[in-house]
Protein backbone atom coordinates (compact mmCIF):
# COMPACT_ATOMS: atom_id res chain seq x y z
CA UNK A 1 0.00 0.00 0.00
CA UNK A 2 1.34 3.56 -1.24
CA UNK A 3 1.23 6.01 1.68
CA UNK A 4 -0.20 9.38 0.36
CA UNK A 5 2.63 12.16 -0.36
CA UNK A 6 1.81 14.35 2.67
CA UNK A 7 2.05 11.59 4.95
CA UNK A 8 5.04 10.21 3.46
CA UNK A 9 6.68 13.72 3.67
CA UNK A 10 5.55 13.77 7.26
CA UNK A 11 7.19 10.28 8.19
CA UNK A 12 10.23 11.14 6.22
CA UNK A 13 10.47 14.61 8.36
CA UNK A 14 10.39 12.51 11.52
CA UNK A 15 12.86 10.03 10.62
CA UNK A 16 15.16 13.37 9.57
CA UNK A 17 14.50 15.06 12.43
CA UNK A 18 15.00 12.02 14.71
CA UNK A 19 18.79 11.46 13.01
CA UNK A 20 19.47 14.86 14.00
CA UNK A 21 18.18 14.26 17.27
CA UNK A 22 20.39 11.39 18.05
CA UNK A 23 23.58 12.77 16.25
CA UNK A 24 23.03 15.54 18.61
CA UNK A 25 22.74 13.52 21.72
CA UNK A 26 25.80 11.19 20.96
CA UNK A 27 27.66 15.03 20.48
CA UNK A 28 29.02 14.53 24.83
CA UNK A 29 32.43 12.56 25.15
CA UNK A 30 33.88 11.05 27.78
CA UNK A 31 37.69 11.72 26.52
CA UNK A 32 40.46 12.71 28.33
CA UNK A 33 43.75 13.29 27.57
CA UNK A 34 46.86 14.84 29.32
CA UNK A 35 50.01 16.13 28.65
CA UNK A 36 53.06 14.61 30.59
CA UNK A 37 56.80 14.61 29.92
CA UNK A 38 57.38 18.09 28.93
CA UNK A 39 58.78 19.46 32.00
CA UNK A 40 61.28 16.75 33.32
CA UNK A 41 59.61 16.82 36.48
CA UNK A 42 59.36 13.01 37.89
CA UNK A 43 56.28 12.85 36.85
CA UNK A 44 54.99 8.54 35.92
CA UNK A 45 51.62 7.47 34.35
CA UNK A 46 50.86 5.82 37.52
CA UNK A 47 51.10 9.41 39.36
CA UNK A 48 47.92 9.95 37.38
CA UNK A 49 44.79 9.48 38.81
CA UNK A 50 43.16 7.31 35.93
CA UNK A 51 39.11 7.36 35.84
CA UNK A 52 38.03 3.46 35.07
CA UNK A 53 34.72 5.29 33.24
CA UNK A 54 36.77 7.70 30.63
CA UNK A 55 38.55 7.29 27.83
CA UNK A 56 41.98 8.59 29.01
CA UNK A 57 44.58 9.70 26.62
CA UNK A 58 48.33 10.55 27.76
CA UNK A 59 50.59 12.61 25.13
CA UNK A 60 53.96 12.51 25.47
CA UNK A 61 55.59 15.65 25.20
CA UNK A 62 57.56 16.00 23.20
CA UNK A 63 59.29 14.22 19.94
CA UNK A 64 61.01 17.02 18.12
CA UNK A 65 62.74 16.97 14.51
CA UNK A 66 66.13 18.58 16.47
CA UNK A 67 69.27 17.26 17.62
CA UNK A 68 70.65 17.59 21.14
CA UNK A 69 72.14 20.44 19.90
CA UNK A 70 69.23 22.01 19.24
CA UNK A 71 69.19 21.86 15.44
CA UNK A 72 66.82 21.45 12.97
CA UNK A 73 67.51 17.56 11.50
CA UNK A 74 64.33 17.92 8.31
CA UNK A 75 62.57 15.47 9.85
CA UNK A 76 64.37 13.31 11.78
CA UNK A 77 62.22 13.01 14.98
CA UNK A 78 64.25 12.93 18.60
CA UNK A 79 63.18 12.23 22.05
CA UNK A 80 62.74 15.19 24.71
CA UNK A 81 60.19 14.02 26.74
CA UNK A 82 61.34 12.65 30.02
CA UNK A 83 62.30 8.90 29.02
CA UNK A 84 63.87 7.94 32.32
CA UNK A 85 60.30 7.95 33.87
CA UNK A 86 58.15 7.91 31.20
CA UNK A 87 60.31 4.76 28.87
CA UNK A 88 58.83 1.91 26.83
CA UNK A 89 58.27 -0.96 29.68
CA UNK A 90 56.48 2.17 31.40
CA UNK A 91 53.67 2.50 28.58
CA UNK A 92 53.52 -1.35 28.10
CA UNK A 93 52.70 -1.33 32.29
CA UNK A 94 50.10 1.43 32.06
CA UNK A 95 48.11 0.27 29.45
CA UNK A 96 48.56 -3.65 30.95
CA UNK A 97 46.76 -2.12 34.03
CA UNK A 98 44.45 0.26 32.24
CA UNK A 99 42.64 -0.88 29.28
CA UNK A 100 40.75 2.31 28.91
CA UNK A 101 44.18 4.12 28.58
CA UNK A 102 45.69 4.70 25.28
CA UNK A 103 49.32 6.65 24.81
CA UNK A 104 50.24 9.17 22.19
CA UNK A 105 53.29 11.58 21.53
CA UNK A 106 53.28 15.10 20.75
CA UNK A 107 55.03 16.83 17.64
CA UNK A 108 56.90 20.03 18.23
CA UNK A 109 55.66 21.96 21.28
CA UNK A 110 56.94 25.58 21.75
CA UNK A 111 61.09 25.27 22.80
CA UNK A 112 63.90 23.05 22.40
CA UNK A 113 66.62 23.43 24.89
CA UNK A 114 65.34 27.27 25.49
CA UNK A 115 65.45 27.73 21.59
CA UNK A 116 62.07 28.26 19.67
CA UNK A 117 61.21 24.64 17.94
CA UNK A 118 60.41 25.34 14.20
CA UNK A 119 58.57 23.81 11.77
CA UNK A 120 61.63 23.64 9.47
CA UNK A 121 61.33 21.13 6.03
CA UNK A 122 64.60 21.21 3.46
CA UNK A 123 62.08 19.98 1.55
CA UNK A 124 58.37 18.31 1.70
CA UNK A 125 59.58 15.15 0.39
CA UNK A 126 62.91 14.24 2.20
CA UNK A 127 60.93 15.44 5.53
CA UNK A 128 57.54 13.19 4.83
CA UNK A 129 60.28 10.53 4.33
CA UNK A 130 62.04 11.26 7.49
CA UNK A 131 59.33 11.94 9.35
CA UNK A 132 57.86 8.65 8.51
CA UNK A 133 60.84 6.83 9.21
CA UNK A 134 61.85 8.48 12.25
CA UNK A 135 58.45 8.00 14.04
CA UNK A 136 57.52 4.95 13.34
CA UNK A 137 60.45 3.81 15.00
CA UNK A 138 59.86 5.05 18.23
CA UNK A 139 56.06 4.80 17.98
CA UNK A 140 56.92 1.00 17.83
CA UNK A 141 59.62 0.84 20.22
CA UNK A 142 57.14 2.50 22.57
CA UNK A 143 54.01 0.40 21.59
CA UNK A 144 52.05 3.93 21.42
CA UNK A 145 49.05 4.72 19.42
CA UNK A 146 48.56 7.95 18.13
CA UNK A 147 50.44 11.72 17.51
CA UNK A 148 49.43 14.82 18.48
CA UNK A 149 50.60 17.96 16.03
CA UNK A 150 51.58 20.78 18.33
CA UNK A 151 54.19 22.94 16.16
CA UNK A 152 53.75 26.34 17.81
CA UNK A 153 57.01 28.21 15.48
CA UNK A 154 57.03 27.90 11.42
CA UNK A 155 59.54 28.26 8.64
CA UNK A 156 57.36 27.00 6.29
CA UNK A 157 54.17 28.38 4.52
CA UNK A 158 50.26 26.92 5.63
CA UNK A 159 50.68 25.04 2.15
CA UNK A 160 54.15 23.50 2.92
CA UNK A 161 53.03 22.40 6.43
CA UNK A 162 49.76 20.80 5.26
CA UNK A 163 51.40 19.18 2.46
CA UNK A 164 53.78 17.47 4.88
CA UNK A 165 51.46 16.84 7.83
CA UNK A 166 48.54 15.82 5.76
CA UNK A 167 50.74 13.36 4.40
CA UNK A 168 52.57 12.33 7.56
CA UNK A 169 49.24 11.77 9.35
CA UNK A 170 47.84 9.88 5.78
CA UNK A 171 51.21 7.64 5.94
CA UNK A 172 50.94 6.16 9.96
CA UNK A 173 47.55 5.39 8.91
CA UNK A 174 47.84 3.87 6.10
CA UNK A 175 50.77 1.63 7.53
CA UNK A 176 48.48 1.13 10.48
CA UNK A 177 51.31 2.52 13.08
CA UNK A 178 48.64 4.81 14.33
CA UNK A 179 44.73 4.89 14.90
CA UNK A 180 44.47 8.28 15.48
CA UNK A 181 45.82 11.71 14.91
CA UNK A 182 45.25 15.55 17.04
CA UNK A 183 46.31 19.01 16.29
CA UNK A 184 46.33 21.34 18.91
CA UNK A 185 46.42 25.32 17.41
CA UNK A 186 45.76 28.24 19.59
CA UNK A 187 44.06 31.99 18.91
CA UNK A 188 47.28 33.56 16.76
CA UNK A 189 47.02 34.63 12.99
CA UNK A 190 50.38 32.81 12.39
CA UNK A 191 48.89 29.54 13.70
CA UNK A 192 45.96 29.33 12.72
CA UNK A 193 46.56 30.69 9.15
CA UNK A 194 48.44 26.79 9.32
CA UNK A 195 46.37 24.92 11.07
CA UNK A 196 43.32 25.84 9.50
CA UNK A 197 45.52 24.93 5.95
CA UNK A 198 45.90 21.24 7.32
CA UNK A 199 42.68 20.96 8.45
CA UNK A 200 40.81 22.17 4.77
CA UNK A 201 42.70 19.54 3.47
CA UNK A 202 43.13 17.11 5.90
CA UNK A 203 40.13 17.10 8.29
CA UNK A 204 38.92 13.58 7.15
CA UNK A 205 42.01 12.05 9.10
CA UNK A 206 42.15 14.27 11.60
CA UNK A 207 40.09 12.91 14.83
CA UNK A 208 40.47 15.59 17.26
CA UNK A 209 41.39 18.98 18.06
CA UNK A 210 43.30 20.37 21.01
CA UNK A 211 42.59 23.42 20.95
CA UNK A 212 44.55 25.53 23.75
CA UNK A 213 42.30 27.68 24.86
CA UNK A 214 44.87 28.07 28.24
CA UNK A 215 46.40 30.22 24.85
CA UNK A 216 43.88 33.20 26.29
CA UNK A 217 44.13 36.06 28.32
CA UNK A 218 44.15 34.96 32.13
CA UNK A 219 41.11 37.13 32.95
CA UNK A 220 38.83 35.30 30.11
CA UNK A 221 35.59 34.47 31.83
CA UNK A 222 32.68 31.64 31.42
CA UNK A 223 30.53 33.73 29.20
CA UNK A 224 33.68 34.55 26.93
CA UNK A 225 35.21 30.52 27.18
CA UNK A 226 31.61 29.51 25.53
CA UNK A 227 32.54 32.24 23.09
CA UNK A 228 35.25 31.17 22.49
CA UNK A 229 34.47 27.79 22.21
CA UNK A 230 31.63 28.28 19.77
CA UNK A 231 34.07 30.47 17.62
CA UNK A 232 36.82 27.81 17.23
CA UNK A 233 33.76 24.94 16.72
CA UNK A 234 32.95 27.21 13.37
CA UNK A 235 36.89 27.13 12.76
CA UNK A 236 37.04 23.51 13.36
CA UNK A 237 34.36 20.50 13.45
CA UNK A 238 32.42 21.07 16.38
CA UNK A 239 32.12 17.53 17.61
CA UNK A 240 35.99 17.40 17.63
CA UNK A 241 37.00 20.43 19.54
CA UNK A 242 38.24 19.63 23.23
CA UNK A 243 38.15 22.12 25.82
CA UNK A 244 41.68 22.88 27.77
CA UNK A 245 42.98 24.22 30.82
CA UNK A 246 46.86 24.65 32.11
CA UNK A 247 46.78 23.08 35.42
CA UNK A 248 50.27 25.57 35.93
CA UNK A 249 50.89 28.84 37.73
CA UNK A 250 51.80 30.12 33.87
CA UNK A 251 48.93 29.03 32.45
CA UNK A 252 46.40 32.01 31.02
CA UNK A 253 42.50 30.93 30.22
CA UNK A 254 39.63 30.19 32.08
CA UNK A 255 41.37 28.39 35.13
CA UNK A 256 39.99 25.09 36.54
CA UNK A 257 39.60 27.06 40.12
CA UNK A 258 37.71 30.03 38.29
CA UNK A 259 35.10 28.78 36.21
CA UNK A 260 36.60 26.03 34.05
CA UNK A 261 34.47 23.38 35.24
CA UNK A 262 30.81 25.61 34.97
CA UNK A 263 31.68 25.77 31.37
CA UNK A 264 32.10 22.27 31.00
CA UNK A 265 28.33 21.81 32.60
CA UNK A 266 27.52 24.18 30.39
CA UNK A 267 28.42 22.30 27.28
CA UNK A 268 27.41 19.44 28.19
CA UNK A 269 23.84 20.38 28.88
CA UNK A 270 24.37 21.56 25.31
CA UNK A 271 25.43 18.23 23.86
CA UNK A 272 28.80 20.23 22.98
CA UNK A 273 31.33 18.52 25.57
CA UNK A 274 33.25 16.47 23.21
CA UNK A 275 36.42 16.05 26.20
CA UNK A 276 38.87 17.84 28.12
CA UNK A 277 42.60 17.89 27.70
CA UNK A 278 45.30 19.02 30.39
CA UNK A 279 48.85 20.48 30.11
CA UNK A 280 50.45 19.34 31.75
CA UNK A 281 50.95 16.26 34.50
CA UNK A 282 54.23 17.70 35.34
CA UNK A 283 52.76 20.35 36.87
CA UNK A 284 50.29 18.44 38.49
CA UNK A 285 51.60 16.10 40.32
CA UNK A 286 53.12 18.56 43.16
CA UNK A 287 48.89 19.49 43.82
CA UNK A 288 48.01 15.65 43.61
CA UNK A 289 45.95 16.10 40.55
CA UNK A 290 42.98 17.42 41.86
CA UNK A 291 41.62 18.90 38.68
CA UNK A 292 42.10 15.92 36.96
CA UNK A 293 40.08 14.02 38.89
CA UNK A 294 37.32 16.46 39.05
CA UNK A 295 37.84 16.57 35.52
CA UNK A 296 37.17 12.76 34.94
CA UNK A 297 34.48 12.78 36.99
CA UNK A 298 32.64 15.19 35.43
CA UNK A 299 33.03 13.13 31.89
CA UNK A 300 32.17 10.17 33.33
CA UNK A 301 29.02 11.76 34.55
CA UNK A 302 25.88 10.76 32.90
CA UNK A 303 24.11 13.97 33.72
Amino acid sequence: MELPIPTLCFVLLILITSFFASTIQAANSNLFREYIGAQFKGVKFSDVPINPNVNFHFILSFAIDYDTLASPTNGQFNIFWDNQNLSPSQVSYIKNQNPNVKVALSLGGDTVHGNLAYFNPSSPDSWVSNAVSSLTSIIKMYNLDGIDIDYEHFKGDPSTFSDCIGRLIQTLKDNKVISFASIAPFDTEEVQSHYLALWKSHENIIDYVNFQFYAYEKSTTVAQFIDYFNKQSLNYNGEKVLVSFASGDGGGGLGPGNGFFDACRMLKNQQKLNGIFVFSADDSKANGFPYEKEAQELLASPN
